[in-house]
């Protein structure tokens, strides 16, 4: 019942468009060669998981050309991204707000605007419009929507500590591609996957999560589809499949672009689910070179000892400034944390290439163990070394600090030579 309200006034206006945009008037129809009379059909079946209701007319179909030209004149987009654009991609166009190629207004289809909010409110069903359409023989449109709206299958994927659910009825593959693999063509990024050329995506990109960009040989990638539209999103990990309920963002997040809900999954954490015909729309506006990215997050040679950086966490600034000092013989460059926070946020932030830490175990805020673990939870920070400068120095803290990644352990008071050398070590320094 729910699914016929949402759906109701939708599917009205979709009829009168067939009815006035679609359909010619008799003079012309019979000039070509088509009866008099139009036909408008409605059907309704089941598809899989999907309810499917297809409006079908006889007119004169979408013209390509025409629905480019409208949307240039209206600039809703380039002249360039015109030509660049397949005639899928143009029949999408009238599903931009306010746009209309009816030359006049008439009753029958209202004010020749609309078929936005007609997206909108399918999209949240979950559902997606599918348009084919011949020119001078006519169009169909095809209404997809989930036969339940509240529970769906999902692909969990991550980014760094962000985890979003993909609803699986979008996801046609995943895949392991090779970094050389990706290439920048006009500011896109494409993949060539089995003789068909991809666009791709971070999804970090898309939602400006702010992360620290692994570097390596391959990386995941998600392939999602909407009608004849592909995208390939590129995430950090795969988690796995599983079955979500849906929940409403609220009345004053539920117009977030890209998020179509949220779901609290069996360990509390709150996950958001990707509106994926929305998040392709998003995905077209980002220019961003993946494969420099990722090639320029790996470690660049060292060529003097300026070029180091070693960040210092420690709550005393005293202590802070006595390491500074027992540091510099070696000419690196150093940068300050007061806290385990503050030191994570450092890292996080992907600023400063560190080559290693030097951690304090009592801190407010968050302690020295604690930010160790939550520092090798990044695989770019596998083998970071990680020095533990402090006053404890039982067998327990020693092990515990072993345990959550400590290369060192170096207990306080030291003599700045010591401090120098350790570094000088782990750093590989001459």
């Amino acid at each position: 019942k729910s699914i016929v309200e949402e759906i109701g006034d939708p599917i009205m206006h979709m009829i009168r468009n067939s009815c006035d945009h679609g359909v010619e008037d008799p003079a012309t129809r019979a000039a070509n060669g088509k009866p008099e009379k139009g036909i408008v059909q409605l059907k309704a079946y089941n598809e899989g998981n999907h309810i499917v209701v297809e409006i079908t007319d006889d007119g004169k179909g979408l013209d390509a050309n025409s629905l480019k030209a409208k949307a240039i004149e209206k600039n809703l987009i380039t002249e360039r991204e015109a030509d660049q654009m397949t005639d899928k991609e143009a029949f999408a166009l009238i599903f931009k707000p306010g746009f209309s190629t009816a030359a006049k207004v008439t009753n029958v289809s209202g004010r020749g605007v609309g078929m936005d909010v007609v997206k909108t409110n399918i999209e949240k069903l979950n559902g997606v419009i599918e348009i084919d359409s011949e020119l001078g023989k006519g169009s169909s449109f095809k209404l997809k929507i989930p036969l339940t709206l509240a529970i769906i299958q999902s692909l969990l994927v991550g980014t760094q500590e962000e985890f979003y659910a993909i609803p699986l009825a979008s996801v046609l593959e995943t895949v392991r591609v090779p970094i050389d693999d990706i290439y920048t063509i006009e500011g896109k990024n494409v993949l060539r996957l089995r003789d068909e050329v991809l666009s791709l995506v971070r999804l970090s990109d898309v939602f400006g999560v702010k992360q620290v960009l692994e570097s390596g040989d391959q990386t995941y990638v998600v392939v999602i589809g909407v009608a004849e539209s592909k995208l390939g999103i590129i995430v950090d990990t795969l988690v796995g499949q599983e079955e979500i309920v849906i929940k409403s963002m609220g009345d004053y997040l539920q117009n977030i672009q890209g998020i179509a809900g949220a779901t609290i999954r069996g360990d509390g954490r709150v996950t958001l689910i990707i509106d994926v015909g929305a998040m392709m729309d998003m995905a077209k506006e980002i220019k961003v070179d993946i494969k420099a990215q990722i090639e320029s997050s790996a470690k660049k040679p060292k060529e003097k000892p300026s070029d180091y950086k070693v960040l210092i966490v420690d709550d005393s600034k005293m202590d802070r400034t006595l390491m500074q000092k027992a540091l510099e013989p070696l000419g690196v460059s150093l940068i300050e944390a007061t806290n385990g926070v503050e030191a994570l946020n450092i890292i996080k932030s992907g600023d400063h290439d560190i080559d290693a830490i030097l951690i304090d175990i009592e801190m407010p805020r968050m302690d020295g163990y604690t930010l160790a673990g939550e520092i090798r939870k990044y695989s770019k920070y596998r083998n970071l070394p990680l020095i533990a400068v402090t006053s404890r120095t039982s067998k327990t803290d020693r092990l515990r600090g072993v345990e959550v990644g400590m290369t060192e352990y170096i207990t306080k008071p030291y003599s700045p030579e010591y401090l120098e050398n350790v570094v000088r070590k782990n750093l590989k320094l001459g």
